[in-house]
């Protein structure tokens, strides 16, 4: 089971949560999974998150595995160059 802690404006589209626990070993699976437990997540999803695994960041590489253990955030993406 992991612990994904959430910030801003995902803890608001998973109802106030700040971290929520998922069973799950890729990033994609990880958000599919916290898109059936919160449908009002698929919106933030869509206009983009970054997923950080151990302190490095994953914006597209979906098929990231995720290690036991590992410390997760999801991050809304920041537009900006």
């Amino acid at each position: 089971m992991l612990e994904v802690q959430l910030s801003g404006s995902l803890r608001d589209a998973a109802g106030g949560a700040a971290s929520i626990s998922i069973d799950a070993s890729t990033i994609r699976e990880l958000l599919r999974k916290i898109v059936e437990r919160y449908p009002r997540m698929q919106s933030r999803v869509d206009d983009g998150v970054a997923v950080s695994i151990n302190g490095e960041i994953f914006r597209d590489n979906w098929g990231e595995h995720i290690p036991e253990g590992a410390e997760i955030f999801l991050l809304p993406r920041i537009p900006g160059g």
